[in-house]
């Protein structure tokens, strides 16, 4: 048979394909938190928070943004998480070794370093799994200021990190962070996800179908004390991603139709307008020792020294073990950077914040400056490692003299 005059490429996904161009809502999601602070404390302030409690129907504004937008959200992350396992990134063993470590690393280092801080405070303990998070909109976006400092092997090891790392944080939202369980409604949501099942295995492709089940699935999950969002993440799984059996992924499947319909309503709204509604911390009253609090001070170093130390720690160990090569054409400097990076938890870290300390509001302003405080670290300490670190080019050659 003979070969076409140029090469088949797989269609990219919505988060790939992201990775080539600006990474724009990232630098979104900052202007969106940097606005938030600056409204809260500013005369306008009372107003902001009394919108955001301010109900519309039978949820407030806050918990419409929290429980309805971000199952949107958590929708594309599954869309990715299903893209990448089955044909992307991580498809194989070999894919998922650095990055799967990576992100374990990553997750059980800030944990046992929240933990170790909060030992004799066991009221602030449900928050161990706030600094696990990692924020994959702000991190590619420092890495887009950086343009070709950082070499695309690294981009994609931090892409499937992230992606990794979501997947871990919502095994832990829906083992953790539950409350009463509703066993008729969550009956009644097992029957959906296996209408949607069958959907799937029937080869329907339009998404009409998928939608209007998606939107009851949401409504019982919510009613049932998992977390609203976990339902966004079920019905990802059941989108069809090839057009028929045993085809080749298409750019026409259900799954990418959806995912990429999805990206710039998750990029340009969803998570700014999370960012907006959650990032907004009331400083009045703020004194030093709100920094040296169990709860802000375990949040804070999970973030910045738990991340760098599990994320980097795991990498050079797997390697220096032979179970994994670092990304090509990387030097460790560029590594250790990247892992700085993996400390920005801002989306994901709020969220589990407050299904953590749900029933103590008075520990909603120590978590969010906890996590402003150890992803503005983050995001700072890695840009200037990455910003100076050797160019990828230079790296191969001394690699290469090395050897």
């Amino acid at each position: 048979m003979p070969m076409p005059p140029f090469p088949l490429r797989r269609p990219l996904s919505a988060f790939r394909a992201l990775l080539g161009g600006e990474t724009g809502g990232g630098l979104v999601l900052m202007a969106s938190a940097a606005l938030a602070l600056v409204v809260a404390n500013s005369p306008a302030g009372p107003a902001y928070f009394a919108a955001l409690h301010a109900y519309v129907g039978p949820l407030s504004l806050l918990h419409w943004i929290n429980d309805g937008l971000m199952a949107l959200f958590f929708l594309l992350v599954g869309l990715e998480i299903k893209r990448e396992l089955l044909d992307g990134q991580l498809r194989s063993w070999s894919d998922r070794v650095l990055p799967g470590l990576a992100a374990i690393g990553g997750m059980a280092v800030p944990a046992l370093l929240y933990v170790a801080v909060n030992r004799q405070s066991p009221g602030t303990l449900p928050g161990w799994a706030i600094p696990t998070a990692t924020d994959i909109a702000f991190a590619l976006g420092v890495l887009a200021l950086l343009g070709s400092r950082v070499p695309v092997s690294l981009k994609v090891f931090l892409t499937a990190l992230a992606i990794l790392d979501d997947l871990g944080a919502v095994v832990v939202i829906a083992l953790f962070y539950t409350a009463d369980l509703s066993w008729p409604m969550l009956g009644g949501a097992a029957v959906v996800v296996a209408i949607l099942v069958a959907l799937n295995r029937a080869g329907v492709q339009r998404l009409a179908p998928y939608h209007g089940l998606g939107a009851v699935l949401w409504f019982l999950v919510l009613q049932s004390g998992v977390h609203a969002t976990i339902a966004g993440v079920v019905l990802a799984l059941t989108i069809p991603l090839r057009t028929s059996p045993g085809k080749p992924d298409a750019a026409t499947s259900p799954l990418h139709r959806l995912e990429h319909a999805l990206l710039p309503w998750s990029a340009y709204l969803v998570l700014p307008l999370f960012g907006f509604a959650n990032a907004g911390v009331s400083l009045a009253g703020f004194t030093g020792s709100m920094l040296l609090a169990p709860v802000t001070l375990g949040v804070a170093l999970g973030l910045f020294l738990g991340k760098q130390l599990g994320v980097f720690g795991t990498v050079w160990l797997a390697v220096r073990l032979r179970l994994a090569q670092r990304p090509a054409g990387a030097s460790w400097r560029q590594v250790y950077g990247v892992a700085l990076l993996c400390g920005v938890g801002f989306t994901m870290s709020l969220f589990i914040g407050l299904l953590a300390f749900a029933s103590r509001p008075e520990l909603e302003a120590e978590t969010k400056v906890g996590v402003l405080l150890g992803s503005l670290l983050s995001m700072a300490a890695g840009a200037i490692v990455l910003r100076w670190a050797p160019q990828a080019d230079h790296a191969k050659r001394k690699q290469k003299v090395l050897s």
